[in-house]
């Protein structure tokens, strides 16, 4: 019986392959490759990341080869190691497969048994092209294809699948191969470009020139596609060798750039404003002197990488000390602080998501925190003097700086982002770090084949992919935290005992204060009491706490935020909601921190009121902060005062809701949650409902059997009257009072004046919230008149006496408490008062100037700066008032829509009907927004009323946050601050002076 015959593989169709043009089909018969014989090559042409892509690549090879084509069509037949190489490199890279088109026998560079070369094989080949060309524009086009074959071989190699005993290669290789394949590349476009240059100048000898690398080249990590970062030195300082060092320099620049890469020299000294040639010594200078932070970071990577090695040598031996004693300079920890913010602002927020390199858990986090270790230990550990970020990330692990696991799950990490940069660079040999759109699938679906990511059984390789970006960048992200903090944690908790390697006490307390603790001794104290406690309290904490002590070093005072931290904990030992929200709600933590930080203010409310912490959650409406119904809020306070009968407890119960409230609002303005106008009108809201509050419980107190015997109204004046009250503000007000029928005036105005006094003290007492001042001060004849007058008695003294400041008074009173109908008579009796038939005289608007001037002259306090006192000063509140004030006391006889408290208000009447210029309406308004919200952020911050700004430093800084300025930037919040105001004067001198 014949044998059966030995069954073919079957020709797979062009959809089984991943082919989905429309050409496929047509390509393939083309090719020939429609044959049995062609079954295995065509399975290897569908493991590329992009079949189609490879197979177009192949046909215009074949093009370009010509007669030469049925060499490499045969050796892909034969050679499965070529197959692989090549189908992955033409399938992951348009460019690379664009220069095999170009140069079509460099195909035989992927046959056969292949190797990366050695950095010596390297120099030679590139020192052998560079001998044999003279000129620039000659050896650039040659230079270019020579390093294009290199790029070609390497990512053949990396991207191929596993083929017979071939090892995948390391991330690790591969970037140091770019590296070495970079400096050859430097090193042939320095010897072509000093050629030419100094035959064009008939000089002889070329001057001493180094090229030292920077960034990731100087550290051995280059991408596929980036700027490498060079600075040049020179060992001759003489004019003309110094001239001719700076044009072979240049020459070199443009002759790199065009063959092989840009070329970078912005990180010298000086930046792109400085000489681009620098001597040795004059290097050393500038780096001495004014070198910044982020100069001795970027040099932590500087490598000689061409030209003179031995002055290359020099140049790193001089400058590396000045480098490990970098985080003992005076600037070091606000230059740290800027540097991080930058590297967040640089980033768009549409992209942030995408963003490999910049965005959050990106490949930023991982160098920076690197860097930053490094800097802050490697004064006093010479096992950290190494450039590049995985060998830097093994010797802080060795070292005890990071945890060993947390250092090589960061390397991890790390590698598989750069692998993906790496993939995404090879496309086209752009330099890129964005991901792919994430509703772009097939553009994911080839970076996952071209990244080798395989399916897990419950996706495909698209659904993996996307999984572990999540994962790894969610893993940066938490590590990036633990780098700076767990050592921290197990130098004082419990957990160093047993451990080999723990940072030491010192190394500890100067790691905090390059992170921007200025007490590190107490917050290791503090650190300690924080995790020493047994239990699930201590778990949590010290799973908590590098998260936190991480947002904590981003305020502007982290030691009183981890003291207020300390301190609310401790408060909070019984409440499991406490560590258990900051634990699964990482909003409300980080929010949390925030306030802590920066504010002397809210902490103490906190402490008071801290179920208010469980507002900064988000909530579906937006931010539970905001999402309270104000009126509401004001409603519940009265009737829960009403509730008891007593007075001091009727006023105690509405202080505890106030105190709620001021740590509700307080908290969303420092988070940038509330505007400043919404700020001051629930402020005013919660301050109105207070003062019913416990003018009804005094009223109850003392009221004889048969009721009141008279109504009272309160009249809020000045900033209660406008609703602009700020944190640091008094209620101004007046009591006007009417007697119930049958009561003899004399007697109602005495138990009015008693309710009145009991309410004033009450409210003023201290205790564990800012106290309740009311001022009555405004009343007629100040604090010589009586406490509370009838509606007459109000009525015959401003018909009689009322003097200019008085009528000024009234423009901002408001009935806000008390019987309201009572209050709305007194508003329409003064109306004709305030607003006068005709105006005010003239005689009464000098008389205003002159109180002005001398509340100008006598009122501010004794050495303050008037340029920097939001009440009192320049362009201040004051000024601002006064003059809105004005204008209404000499046209709002004639113009109702002046009849309004509100400044703001008024400010846009008065532009309405174009009394001023409505860009000096402008000018005031912002400077009236910017004092207010200048001297709201005073209160947050010091814990207490103030009007004067403080000069440049950290206290300016901690305001300029409070005040929401971009970045917290001190300086620039003062500077914009006096621009406004100045401003603001200017209109004032000239409105207000007549």
């Amino acid at each position: 019986m014949a044998k059966p015959a030995t069954q073919r593989p079957k020709l797979p169709g062009v959809g089984r392959l991943g082919l989905v043009e429309k050409t496929a089909q047509a390509d393939l018969d083309q090719l020939g490759w429609n044959t049995d014989a062609h079954v295995e090559l065509l399975w290897s042409l569908s493991r590329a990341p992009d079949a189609d892509s490879a197979l177009r690549t192949v046909v215009r090879l074949s093009e370009a080869l010509g007669r030469d084509w049925a060499e490499l069509d045969a050796a892909l037949l034969t050679d499965k190691p070529l197959r692989g190489r090549l189908f992955a490199v033409i399938g992951s890279s348009l460019a690379l497969g664009d220069h095999l088109v170009a140069n079509p026998h460099s195909w035989r560079l992927l046959a056969g048994r292949v190797r990366l070369p050695s950095i010596a094989e390297l120099a030679r080949m590139f020192a052998d092209v560079s001998e044999k060309v003279s000129g620039a524009t000659a050896a650039a086009p040659v230079l270019r294809t020579l390093y294009r074959d290199r790029l070609l071989v390497l990512a053949a190699l990396d991207v191929a699948p596993t083929v017979e005993n071939e090892p995948v290669l390391p991330f690790t290789v591969v970037a140091e191969h770019l590296s070495d394949l970079a400096d050859a590349a430097l090193q042939a476009a320095l010897t072509v470009t000093t050629r030419a240059v100094c035959a064009e100048r008939q000089e002889e000898a070329p001057p001493p020139l180094a090229v030292i690398a920077m960034g990731k080249c100087g550290a051995r990590e280059l991408n596929y596609v980036s700027d490498v970062d060079v600075i040049f030195v020179t060992d001759d300082g003489s004019h003309s060798r110094l001239a001719l060092a700076t044009r072979i320099a240049g020459e070199m620049m443009r002759l790199a750039s065009d063959a092989f890469f840009e070329v970078d020299a912005a990180l010298r000294p000086e930046g792109k404003q400085g000489p681009l040639v620098r001597t040795l010594d004059s290097h050393v200078a500038y780096y001495e002197r004014w070198a910044k932070t982020w100069e001795f970071q970027a040099l932590l990577k500087a490598r000689p990488a061409a030209g003179d090695a031995d002055l290359g040598r020099r140049y790193v031996e001089a400058l590396m000390p000045m480098v490990w004693t970098a985080s003992e300079r005076e600037a070091f920890v606000p230059d740290v602080q800027a540097m991080r913010r930058r590297v967040v602002e640089l980033v768009p927020a549409g992209v942030r998501s995408r963003e490999l390199k910049l965005g959050t858990g990106g490949l930023r986090d991982v160098e920076f925190a690197v860097q930053l270790l490094q800097l802050v230990h490697g004064r006093l550990d010479e096992s950290l003097h190494v450039a590049s970020t995985v060998n830097a990330l093994a010797a802080l692990g060795d070292g005890g700086y990071i945890g060993r696991d947390d250092a090589a799950n960061m390397t991890a990490s790390y590698e598989f982002l750069r692998l993906l940069e790496h993939r995404l660079q090879l496309q086209r040999l752009k330099r890129t770090h964005l991901l792919p759109e994430d509703d772009d699938d097939e553009a994911m679906r080839w970076l996952a084949r071209a990244a080798h990511v395989r399916p897990d059984g419950r996706h495909d390789a698209l659904g993996v992919l996307r999984e572990e970006l999540k994962r790894q960048s969610h893993r940066v992200s938490r590590l990036h935290a633990k780098l700076f903090y767990q050592p921290l944690l197990e130098s004082v908790g419990e957990t160093a005992l047993g451990l080999s390697e723990v940072m030491s006490a010192e190394s500890a307390e100067r790691q905090l204060a390059a992170l921007g603790y200025e007490g590190p001794q107490s917050a290791l104290t503090h650190l300690a009491a924080l995790t020493s406690s047994g239990g699930r309290r201590g778990r949590v904490q010290q799973v908590l706490l590098p998260t936190l002590l991480d947002w904590l070093s981003d305020t502007p005072d982290p030691d009183a935020g981890l003291l207020n931290y300390r301190r609310l904990s401790d408060q909070m030992a019984d409440q499991r909601w406490y560590l258990a929200t900051l634990r699964d709600e990482g909003a409300v933590a980080k929010r949390l921190m925030h306030v802590l930080g920066t504010s002397a203010y809210v902490p103490e409310l906190l402490m008071r009121a801290p179920e208010v912490i469980q507002l900064y959650a988000d909530g579906p409406n937006g931010p539970k902060l905001c999402d309270v119904d104000t009126d509401g809020v004001a409603r519940s306070l009265v009737a829960s005062a009403a509730r008891h009968s007593d007075p001091i407890r009727a006023i105690s119960a509405a202080r505890s809701l106030r105190r709620r409230e001021l740590a509700r609002i307080a908290s969303a303005d420092l988070l940038g949650m509330l505007d400043v106008t919404e700020v001051c009108a629930q402020l005013t809201s919660m301050w109105v409902a207070v003062l019913q509050a416990a003018l009804d419980a005094v009223i109850r107190a003392n009221a004889p059997a048969g009721g009141p015997p008279a109504r009272i109204a309160v009249i809020g004046m000045g900033r209660l009257g406008g609703r602009e009250l700020g944190y640091g503000s008094d209620a101004d007000v007046m009591f006007v009072c009417e007697p119930r029928d049958g009561v003899e005036e004399s007697v109602a105005v005495k138990w009015s004046a008693t309710v009145a006094e009991q309410v004033r003290a009450r409210l003023g007492t201290p205790g564990a919230d800012p106290p309740l001042e009311v001022d009555a001060n405004l009343r007629p004849e100040g604090r010589s008149g009586p406490l509370v007058r009838t509606l007459a008695s109000y009525e015959a003294y401003y018909s009689q006496w009322a003097q200019a400041w008085e009528i000024q008074a009234l423009l901002r009173a408001h009935r806000v408490a008390g019987d309201l109908e009572l209050g709305e008579r007194f508003l329409l009796m003064i109306d004709k008062t305030r607003y006068p038939e005709g105006g005010v005289s003239a005689e009464a608007v000098q008389e205003i100037r002159r109180i002005k001037a001398r509340v100008d002259a006598e009122r501010l306090p004794r050495g303050a700066d008037p340029n920097t006192n939001t009440k009192l000063g320049r362009g201040g509140l004051a000024d601002i008032e006064w003059t809105v004030q004005l204008l209404q006391l000499r046209f709002a006889h004639k113009i109702p829509a002046l009849h309004t408290t509100s400044t703001l208000d008024t400010l846009n009447a008065i532009g309405a009907a174009e009394l001023i210029a409505e860009g000096d309406i402008e000018l005031l308004r912002d400077a009236w927004l910017t004092a207010t919200r200048a001297r709201n952020a005073l209160v947050l911050v010091r814990g207490k009323p103030t009007d004067q700004l403080p000069g440049p430093g950290k206290l300016l800084g901690a305001v300029a946050v409070a005040a929401g300025w971009p970045e917290g930037d001190g300086g620039e919040f003062l500077d914009n601050y006096l621009r406004v105001t100045r401003r603001a004067k200017a209109v004032v001198r000239k409105v207000f002076g007549g």
